[in-house]
Formats: C-alpha cells, structure tokens, sequence
C-alpha cells in the first residue's frame, strides 16, 4: 500500500446531494431519490480514487448530513429526546434539523474548519445495539466496484471530546468505558465483513492539547481496539496540528500505523523515528487537503526523502494531510477562471492525481509519457506561481509599512455607549436581525439572469430594489428597533465581498460543504487585497432612505474572509489579514460619511481560525484582535460597531472578544442555552450583547410563548439594558414562510417582556 486517502467530499461535483436532499425536505421526492442520489455519488467518488491509482479508498466517509451523527446513530448513541420518532429517516433529520415538535442537536465547528458538526449528547442518549447497516451496505458495494475499501470511522476519544452532557458541560470523559465497550462491539461487527478489514479511525483530538491528559486513555483505547479481531489493521489518523505526545503513546500499542499531518505541522518530523522503532506504517500526509494551490512535486517527494531518513520507504504510505472535503471537487468545470490563476490550482479529484504522482516519484516508480507532462507542468505552473506579476501590488505594500500606526483601540466603550444612546434613543431588549433575509427563487433567478447577461444591469438593480424595499417596510411594519436591507444583492457573505476586492479570483464550482446541504464557496485570495471601490454604501443608503429607524450596514470582517477563504500559502498569513482589514476600514468610513451609523461587521469565523495548539494561539490573537482594530478604529464615536460570531465556544477566549472592542456583540444560544451568555456573565463582560432567541438552522417556528421564556432565562444572566434580541445567524437558507411568524413571535414577546419590567 503506497497511496491513501483520508476521505472524499461527499456532496457531488455539482452539488448533486445538496439538491437531492433540499427536494426531499420540500417533500418535492421522496427518500428513495436521495438514496438514489447517493448510491450513485458514491460509486462514482470511488471510482475517480480507483483511477487514480490510490491503493486504500475510503469508505463511510459518505454522510447524508454528517459524520459524527452517523457515528451516534452506528454506536446506538441517538437522543432520547427523539426516540418518539419511529421513522429512522425522519429521527436522523429531526435530529439534524429539528421538526415541529423537535430541537436540532447543538451544532459547532469541526475543530479548526468551517465545517459543522452535530454535538452529541451522551449522558440522555438510547442504549441501543451498534448498527453497521451503513457500513456494511457501503463496504458490499465498494467490492462490487473492484474497490480495497478501508472503513472510515471517528474515534472514541474525539466523539467523547466533542460531545457534551446535557447540562452543557463539555467531554463527559467518565462516560469512557462506556463509549470503548460500545466501539469494542462496533469493530467486532465490522470484523465479520471479509478476511481482512483495514480501519482508518480519525482522532483529531490527539493535536490539541488535551492529548497530553489523554495518554493513558489513548494507550488503553488502542490496547482494547486492536485486540478485538485478529483480522483488522487499525490505521489511527490524526490532521491539522502535530500529534508527537499521542504518537508516543500509539506506539506502545498494536495500532497498524499512525497518520500525521507534514502540510500544518513540520513538528511531527520529531517522532518520525518513534513509529519506526515500533515497526508502524507512517501515513504521511504531504499533500494539503485543506488548501486550494497546486503541490510542489518536487519538493513532496523531498520532504518525503527527508522522512525516510528516519523510517524505512516500504514503511510509509503517501496521503492527504486531512480529508479532501474541506476543498471543492474538481477543475473541470472552471471555464471562467483566469488561465494562469487556473494552472496554480488542485481541487480534490486533482490533488488524486497528485498524490499518486509524488508516491511514484518517491519510490521511483516508472511515470508513464502522460505522468511525466503532469510532472513537467507541475513544475512550470509553480515557477510561474513564483514569478507571476498579479501576486504584487505596490500600492498594498505602501499602505502595509504604515500600518503599525492604525493598531489601536477606539475611545474608551464607556464614553461611546453614552453618546451612542443618545444619538440613536433605542429601547432596552432591542430587537434587530444579523443580516441576511431569504433568499427565495425569485431572488436568485434575477441574480443568475445578471450574471449570464440575460438582463442588463439597471433591470438587475430595480428588482434588488424591490425585494429591498419588501423586506424593509415590512421589518418596519412588525416593529423591529434596528434594520437590515436583507442582502438580496449578496450570493454569500464572503463571496460578495471577495468578488469585490482586488487579489481574490472565484470559482464557478469551487463548492465546499459546511453542514448538511449548506455549501460555500470561498474566494481564492491569490495576491495582494485592496479595495477599488466602495462595496455596499448604494444598498445601505438605498435602505435607509426607506425607513427613519437605525439600518445597520452590513461587512464581513477581514479575519472571517480570510478564514473563510482560500489564503495564498506563499506569505503569513497575518500579513493577507492586515491588507483586507484596510479595505473593510475604507468600507466603514464610507458608510459613516454616508449616514449609515451603525455598522456590524461579522466575524463569525473568529474562533475558527485559532490553532489547536495553546502555544500557538498568541501570535493568531495578536493579528485576528489587531486587524478588527484596523478596520473599525476609523469610526466615530456614535458610530455603533456590531458584530456577529455563531457556532463558537467562547470560554477560553472572552478576553480576546473583549479585546476586539465592539460596542455590541450577538451570538449564537438557541440550541446551546444560556451556557455561552453566561461565560460573558461570569467574566464581568460590559458591551451590549445579542444572544440568539431562536435557531435559524431548523425548519420549526417557535411561538411567543417560548421566546418570552427564553427571554426571561436570559434576563437571570445579563440585564436588560445589556441585552438585544435577535435570531441566531441571518436568515437566508429559511424561507418567508417561516421567518415571517418567528420574527412576529419575537417582536411580540419582547413587548410582552418589556410589559412586564
């Protein structure tokens, strides 16, 4: 085995399981499409894998939703709170989304990524038998296919670390026994599948830092694993930072081989010789399957050179650094891109073809006349890379030398919050919305009309304006405080801005999953980032034309672009950061000077973009903190900043968000409680806070009753006068079907609340 895959984007090149999936839920089709669907996908994933050579494809890395809530449902680990739904179809999306009489299960950040994942709650969950129907119908088929599959599986000690307990605690650790007995039993089931089974088990947790207190959890989990069947190679894989304390562990165990990370952690070099000595396989991952650029062949197979100085070359199998579905799926359909931007670029299918050429350039394997013109121009797509004149603008240089000036905090927030109560007069319990309003059909057909040329650019304006307008009068009308202009011109909040911004090229199909259905589509930030022009000042001043009541203008802030984006990997990335928040800080002005004075600027991906690592945290607050000063330290005092974080876990960083110095932050609580709002609580937190009062990621409308109820179990935490209220992220995957009577029963419940202060 000299090529390995950690795992595959399961949403299709066009996005083929997404549309499946979001017909089913309109009850447009029923459940046999998507199984269609996705019997399909996979065939054809596995395929594109076969054909390029790579020797273990993976299996049950496919998920209709997500990966962890297959591994509950595998292990027998689903809900209480959702066995009255006999269905099983229906259980798993209830608990995935939510229904009429169901919550969705708490949703965060997949480690340090933009893909989300369904947090299990493991001391209220079924004690049912383990379940391999999944696996066993997928590794069936992938035989069929001529495939050598290798089952895919997430590790008890990441599930436990990303579950929680139903008061909110994190990592129910004492729950361990428990958990190992039931993958002990998930194993010994998968065992009976064929002679011989090769297990690649995902343990992300082994690069933070709890791996040090993990040691002899992971020593006992590995001793007990591979123990269970004779006929099963354990292959443990870990990605996104180094893992050399859990390695040492590993190694005293019967683990088949070890997977590090050699694109995000050059520290794992370090015990290299340790898995030598204990006669594992080193699953090297050279190729970087977090990030869009083209691999420099020649310098993989050096590093590799480089690793088997310490371990034998038939010990080491060529990987992925992580699994590809944290990039889009293939080139092929990028007919618009810039040719030369183009030829720098891998998506998944490509970077297929990449790992097999680098195994066959390290073990001098002969390349066919057709590998050695891919290996020629890998070589000329990277010197023109190097050399090209699109990735330097003087101008963006200049402006980067002065820019140690502009790393400061605004006046103190005591003297701003005053006037800025003055100036905009807002009620305690305010109510407002983080953005975004749906985008129907309608919306989007005009968008793609423009785009395509099939109406010109006034036509496209008007109807932009009309839905504006709509959703502004009606905001209005309900009695909302503080208004948006709905966003319908915007595709994405990344996208509109980076499509904007000089440096960044996009993608007509560079889409990447973020949980269930919800796909983006980063922006490729391949040189140097400015601002030609301004960016959203025409819609806001448009939409405050419309109303006498506060509109919020609406940014997405330089730290959540660039980690929401594919950063160019030839300079830090600190330095990428600095230019945009200069753009997003020319934004801002310009939208004071134009009378918009209350500003939010999103930075929902904050939190994401932290290293797993403690140590290596200062360096990332350092630049995050100080590119929000850059951006925002421009506006004046009444000008009101906002800003927008969902999805994140704020314990270990509420003195980096007090840092950053907003006047008012809101955050997501609908499915986590009052959990995170007591963080900002017990921390003396000062600046207003919006805790989300319902969750926008189901289908489900919550009544007045239940708003006034959470209103209040918010109002025993923080007082009203720090208090907005708000749904938990912009609006516009739902329909107006559904935003309509929730954002009523909100405005309704607030006066109630307000009645009774």
């Amino acid at each position: 085995m000299k090529t390995f895959v950690t795992g595959f984007p399961r949403i299709g090149e066009q996005r083929e399981l997404k549309f499946a999936l979001e017909r089913f839920w309109k009850g447009e089709q029923p459940f046999s499409e998507v199984e269609k669907v996705a019997t399909e996908l996979k065939q054809r994933h596995w395929n594109y894998q076969k054909e390029a050579n790579i020797d273990a494809v993976s299996i049950n890395d496919f998920s209709l939703y997500d990966t962890t809530l297959d591994t509950m449902v595998a292990l027998g680990l689903e809900p209480k709170s959702h066995q009255d739904i006999t269905d099983k179809t229906a259980r798993y999306f209830a608990i995935a989304r939510g229904d009429d009489q169901h919550r969705a299960l708490e949703m965060t950040k997949w480690f340090n990524t933009n893909y989300h994942y369904i947090v299990p709650v493991l001391d209220e969950t079924t004690d049912k038998e383990v379940d391999i129907t999944k696996i066993k119908a997928e590794y069936i088929a992938a035989k069929a296919e001529g495939i050598t599959p290798k089952v895919n599986l997430i590790g008890p000690l990441t599930f436990i670390a990303n579950a929680k307990k139903s008061n909110g605690e994190d990592a129910p650790f004492e729950l361990f026994e428990d958990i190992l007995a039931k993958y002990k039993a998930l194993l010994a089931q998968i065992a009976t599948l064929d002679e011989k089974i090769l297990i690649q088990i995902d343990e992300p947790v082994l690069v933070t830092d709890k791996a040090a207190e993990l040691g002899l959890l992971i020593k006992k989990a590995y001793s007990e694993l591979t123990s269970v069947a004779t006929n099963v190679e354990l292959f443990v894989i870990t990605y996104f930072d180094h893992a050399k304390e859990a390695t040492k562990a590993l190694c005293t165990t019967d683990v088949a081989g070890i997977g590090l990370d050699f694109v995000y952690a050059k520290e794992n070099k370090e015990v290299v010789k340790i898995i030598a000595d204990a006669g594992k396989k080193l699953i090297a991952g050279v190729i970087d399957g977090r990030n869009i650029w083209i691999s420099d062949i020649d310098a993989k197979v050096a590093l590799l050179e480089e690793l088997a100085q310490d371990i034998d070359k038939e010990n080491i199998i060529v990987s992925t650094s992580c699994s590809l579905l944290h990039v889009p799926f293939t080139l092929k359909y990028e007919e618009k891109l810039d040719t030369e931007v183009k030829s720098w670029l891998a998506y998944s299918v490509e970077k297929l073809d990449e790992l097999n050429l680098t195994a066959k350039c390290f073990f001098s394997d002969a390349l066919s006349i057709e590998e050695q013109k891919a290996l020629d121009a890998n070589r000329a797509a990277n010197q023109s890379r190097r050399t090209s004149s699109k990735i330097h603008d003087e101008a963006v240089q200049a402006r980067i030398k002065e820019l140690e000036s502009l790393k400061v905090k605004r006046v103190p927030y005591e003297t701003r919050i005053v006037k800025q109560h003055e100036k905009f007069n807002y009620p305690e319990l305010a109510t407002t919305t983080i953005g975004s309003f749906p985008q129907t059909p309608e919306v989007r057909k005009a968008r793609r009309a423009f785009k395509n040329g099939e109406i010109d650019e006034e036509s496209y304006i008007e109807q932009m304006k009309t839905f504006t307008k709509a959703c502004v009068l009606w905001q209005d009308e309900i009695g909302l405080d503080v208004l948006v202009h709905g966003e319908f011109e915007r595709n994405d909040m990344v996208e509109y801005f980076g499509e904007q911004l000089s440096g960044v090229a996009f993608s007509q199909n560079g889409w990447v999953q973020s949980y269930g259905s919800r796909c983006v589509k980063p922006p490729l930030i391949y040189g140097d980032v400015s601002r030609p022009e301004p960016m959203t000042v025409f819609w806001s001043s448009y939409a405050q034309s419309l109303t006498d009541k506060p509109m919020k203008g609406m940014l997405t802030g330089a730290v959540t672009i660039l980690n929401w984006s594919f950063v160019r990997d030839d300079q830090p990335r600190s330095e990428t950061c600095y230019q945009i928040s200069l753009g997003i800080r020319d934004e801002i002005d310009d939208l004071q000077n134009a009378g918009i004075e209350m500003i939010q600027v999103d930075e929902a991906a904050f939190k994401e973009g932290y290293p797993l690592r403690a140590s290596k945290r200062p360096a990332y607050e350092e630049f995050a903190v100080k590119s929000f000063w850059i951006s925002t330290n421009v506006a004046k005092e009444t000008t009101q900043i906002h800003t927008h974080m969902c999805y994140s876990e704020f314990n270990d960083i509420i003195r980096t968000i007090e840092e950053m110095d907003a006047d008012v932050i809101s955050i997501e609580t609908a499915r986590s409680g009052n959990v995170l709002l007591k963080v900002f609580a017990r921390t003396g937190y000062l600046q207003e806070i919006g805790p989300g009062v319902y969750d926008i990621h189901s289908p489900r409308v919550p009544s007045t009753e239940e708003m006034v109820a959470q209103i209040k179990e918010l109002m025993e935490v923080l007082p009203a006068k720090q208090l907005w209220i708000n749904p938990d992220c912009g609006l516009k995957t739902r329909g107006w079907a559904e935003v309509k009577p929730s954002l009523e029963n909100m405005v309704k419940a607030v006066k109630e609340v307000r009645a009774q202060l």
